[in-house]
């Protein structure tokens, strides 16, 4: 009886991508899905509603969750620093004046105003460019006004007539 080898290939399936959704970025909701790929740079694609980042395989071995992520966090902070300063620059030719300085930070609200410096969550990107651009508006008006008084309502409602829808969609989060 003759028995002869035979060489087999079998691939076991890893997990070579994973999704999550939706992840809305300027008030659309896409599907994220991270590839991963043997390279040596991060690289993100807008496909239709479908957001792909493809990762070094070297992330293979982080959580799916933790990468995830992460990966969409640092997502909205390249996404803010692009957006935020849209709205900054267009709030400042709008009102005639600026911050001494502003600053993209993570804290509990979506936007502050502290001794004439304007800070605002990345995460302002989750939304539309106009709700962007009330976050903003309202900050440059605290520059003005330290408290919600009839003064800061006044100045609000001139540069943003519809404002309150805004804060509509800021309180049903």
């Amino acid at each position: 009886m003759n028995l002869t080898k035979r060489k087999t290939n079998i691939k076991i399936a890893t997990n070579s991508s994973m999704e999550r959704h939706p992840v809305p970025v300027l008030g659309i909701d896409y599907r994220v899905k991270i590839i991963y790929k043997n390279m040596k740079i991060t690289q993100l694609d807008v496909e239709g509603k479908t957001i792909k980042i493809s990762l070094p395989n070297k992330y293979k071995k982080m959580a799916n969750k933790e990468i995830l992520d992460l990966a969409i966090e640092k997502m909205y902070e390249q996404i803010a620093n692009v957006e935020i300063e849209r709205a900054m620059e267009k709030t400042r030719i709008m009102l005639g004046f600026a911050p001494e300085e502003y600053e993209i930070i993570k804290m509990k609200t979506l936007g502050v105003c502290q001794d004439k410096k304007i800070m605002i969550h990345p995460e302002v990107v989750k939304y539309s460019r106009k709700v962007i651009d009330y976050i903003v508006l309202h900050q440059y008006c605290h520059l003005k006004y330290k408290t919600h008084s009839k003064g800061f309502y006044k100045m609000l409602e001139s540069h943003q007539p519809d404002y309150k829808k805004c804060e509509e969609i800021l309180m049903n989060i």
